[in-house]
């Protein structure tokens, strides 16, 4: 009870101060008294502070000529008077007092300190100064939530996000991977003061969809990077594609072809089929899973073999379209020719040979058209009139040979029948006369 008086009493002092300076002030406005007055400025700040921190009121004053500072709670309380603190809330303590400022901190706030708080200088006339205090209290924990678990490709998916219990309204972005989204939101207010936001994402999702984040991210003054995400699981058809395993290259008469079918969707394909466009798999091909192999290829399986998968989201398919090419072809070796001619004489015999050149036709290209055949045929033509002309050589030579060799007839007359007059006289200068007649010998060759 006595301090309550001691309160009273210091209340109607104050106000009995009061009346003293309006009643100056009031004289000093009829002209009663003019006197220079300097300028007094009274400065204070606003305050945002969360919930359970420190706030810092600051009262402070321009060219003050020693008047009194005091800083007053929203009910119009005083809780500092100079430096003394007449209000009995431990949770506000002073910083700083001087004849220029008057600060004072305000520890573990709630959303009932909340207010207009005054600062007040005692001049002629009274100052005001006011610094309202905003509480911040976070949001709780993001919730992200999906209509299906589980969205298949084509279809619209609604993703929705909820910030509860913030004081100011949260707002709430949305980013799927890199790439930012527009939703809508809804605030509602609760009876406490507080706000729950709520924000729905809708769009259509793709394949690509599959495995990223989609990400709700709440902005708000109390908190920074508070988000929830959720990752996308989509369903798609496969996607089917068709290796050549072998030949490489063009594909011809004779060869084996093995065509691979590789699918990839989800669910995982369960079920690969071959098939031919408009015609039947040839009877000998062996299918082994999504692999297909034909032997001994010829033109008569051309055409389009289609791969088929499919899975619970539905089927596509992939086609190659086959073109057996005429086989390679290969020109046989001409035979070559060798003769050999061998002529007897008294004297060693002469051998005589000769070789007609071979020509081997190069291997050609099938697919080459017309044009490559027509250039064997010359190649081959000439190759022909080459061995002609060598024979035709060959005989021209062999001819002139045997001309130059013909037989040789030797005699051994009488010497000095060449000088005789006549027959007789040849005979009887002969030497040895007659004696000589047995030797005589003839060759031929």
């Amino acid at each position: 009870m006595k301090q309550v008086s001691n309160m009273a009493n210091t209340s109607n002092g104050s106000l009995a101060t009061l009346l003293v300076l309006f009643t100056i002030s009031a004289a000093i406005h009829t002209g009663a008294a003019q006197f220079p007055v300097q300028s007094q400025n009274l400065i204070a700040d606003n305050v945002s502070v969360v919930e359970g921190e420190t706030a810092t009121i600051s009262c402070r004053v321009k060219n003050n000529d020693d008047s009194v500072i005091q800083l007053l709670n929203p009910n119009r309380q005083t809780i500092y008077f100079k430096d003394v603190r007449p209000l009995k809330d431990a949770r506000f303590q002073l910083v700083n007092f001087s004849d220029n400022e008057l600060r004072v901190s305000l520890s573990n706030v709630s959303l009932s300190d909340e207010g207009r708080y005054v600062c007040q200088l005692y001049t002629d006339p009274p100052q005001e100064a006011y610094a309202d205090i905003t509480v911040l209290i976070p949001p709780g924990n993001p919730i992200i939530e999906s209509r299906e678990d589980i969205v298949r490709e084509g279809n619209e998916t609604e993703i929705t996000c909820t910030s509860m219990g913030s004081k100011p309204a949260a707002t709430i972005r949305w980013m799927k991977g890199d790439k930012e989204l527009q939703g809508k939101s809804k605030v509602e207010a609760t009876y406490d003061r507080m706000f729950t936001v709520t924000s729905w994402l809708r769009f259509t999702v793709t394949r690509e969809d599959d495995g990223v984040p989609v990400v709700c991210i709440v902005d708000h003054p109390a908190v920074k990077d508070f988000q929830a995400q959720k990752y996308l699981e989509v369903q798609y058809k496969p996607e089917v594609t068709i290796k050549v395993e072998f030949p490489q290259g063009l594909i011809r008469e004779g060869e084996n072809l093995e065509l691979t079918c590789q699918a990839k969707g989800k669910p995982q394909p369960q079920q690969v089929n071959w098939v031919r466009v408009d015609d039947d798999v040839p009877s000998h091909a062996v299918i082994t899973g999504s692999d297909l192999f034909i032997e001994n290829l010829n033109k008569s399986y051309n055409g389009t073999y289609r791969c088929v998968a499919s899975n619970s989201v539905g089927e596509t398919y992939a086609d190659y379209i086959l073109y057996v090419r005429d086989a390679l072809t290969t020109t046989p070796k001409p035979t070559t020719t060798t003769t050999t001619t061998i002529s007897a004489t008294t004297s060693p015999p002469d051998i005589i040979q000769d070789a007609a050149p071979s020509t081997e036709a190069a291997a050609h290209d099938s697919q080459a058209g017309p044009e490559a055949q027509r250039l064997d045929h010359a190649v081959i033509g000439g190759v022909v009139a080459v061995v002609v002309f060598a024979m035709l050589c060959l005989l021209i030579v062999l001819g002139r040979y045997f001309a130059r060799h013909k037989g040789t007839y030797f005699t051994h007359e009488a010497k000095g029948a060449d000088d005789a007059a006549d027959a007789d006289t040849a005979i009887i200068n002969a030497e040895g006369g007659h004696n000589n007649s047995d030797e005589k010998k003839e060759y031929y060759i």
